[in-house]
């Protein structure tokens, strides 16, 4: 029988650090959110909620051009997330969201692409 070998890792560090990202983002006084690599949310700050009026869980995992972008704009917020998610990023985009009241609200929009440990893209924040 050949010898058993065990490696581990411990990722402590790396959890807390991940929690603490998060905590930040969620905590920002700067309105984030994010998209998978379907357009889909799923990021959404406390700020967004408070400007926007969604909750996180109103929002997660519906698509964010098709659901909360003015019509006028989606084809451009759509493009500007196709970039992102080639690795072109954006930076001061400026489009309308539309809110829980039916309102629209101007934001700026960096779009940064979003990797996972292995350097593919997962995303757009």
């Amino acid at each position: 029988m050949p010898p058993l070998v065990e490696t581990s890792r411990d990722i402590t560090g790396r959890i807390a650090q991940e929690r603490e990202y998060t905590r930040l983002i969620d905590t920002a006084n700067a309105p984030i959110f994010g998209v998978d690599t379907n357009g889909r949310v799923n990021v959404w700050n406390q700020c967004a909620m408070r400007l926007v009026g969604y909750s996180s869980e109103e929002v997660m995992g519906h698509s964010l051009v098709q659901e909360f972008i003015t019509e006028d704009y989606k084809a451009a917020v759509q493009t500007v997330l196709d970039q992102a998610l080639q690795g072109a990023e954006t930076e001061n985009f400026e489009f309308p969201l539309v809110t829980k009241a039916g309102a629209h609200i101007q934001v700026l929009l960096n779009a940064t692409t979003r990797r996972d440990e292995q350097g593919n893209i997962i995303g757009v924040v």
